[in-house]
């Protein structure tokens, strides 16, 4: 199972990738509850309807956690929201394989917790290397999360490296 925290979740679907991506995965992919009210809530912008979709057409799944005691405790602990502490909590209680997570500080508590993660680029890169994309299309949608992510400048150098030695 892959779960995602909300962040994540926005900006594949911002970039275009969450269609592809879950049909390309094989595993099951959820979301915890705070997660869908952070995502689809709100606003109806188009990622909002492509998340709302792929909750309708089961392809995302929600699911409730249940240990809130360590929800508030992870949000103290390491300065966490509500979403990004339901994701890390839901990911432990189903054993996920990873987490998809873009908050520094929820990558710092996974490292801590043990728990696999990835963020929307390393989404993005795989993408790639599986053949999901051509190399133009993915350096637009790199620039994509560019543009909507709160990404170092190296980081963004390092992705458009491995993006453009896949051409």
């Amino acid at each position: 199972m892959i779960v995602f925290d909300a962040s994540t979740l926005i900006l594949i679907a911002k970039a275009e990738l969450l269609d592809s991506f879950l049909t390309g995965i094989e595993l099951k992919a959820a979301i915890p509850v705070e997660v869908e009210k952070e995502c689809c809530d709100v606003k109806k912008s188009l990622d909002a309807l492509l998340i709302q979709k792929a909750l309708d057409a089961s392809r995302l799944k929600v699911i409730a956690v249940k240990n809130r005691k360590l929800v508030v405790k992870l949000q103290g602990d390491f300065g966490l929201g509500r979403g990004e502490a339901e994701a890390i909590v839901l990911a432990l209680a189903e054993k996920a394989e990873v987490l998809g997570i873009d908050d520094k500080n929820g990558i710092n508590a996974c490292k801590l917790l043990g728990i696999a993660f990835t963020t929307a680029i390393g989404i993005l890169v795989r993408s790639r290397e599986k053949g999901l994309l051509t190399g133009s299309e993915a350096l637009a949608k790199l620039m994509t999360l560019a543009k909507h992510g709160r990404y170092k400048e190296s980081i963004l150098e390092d992705a458009r490296r491995k993006l453009e030695t896949r051409q």
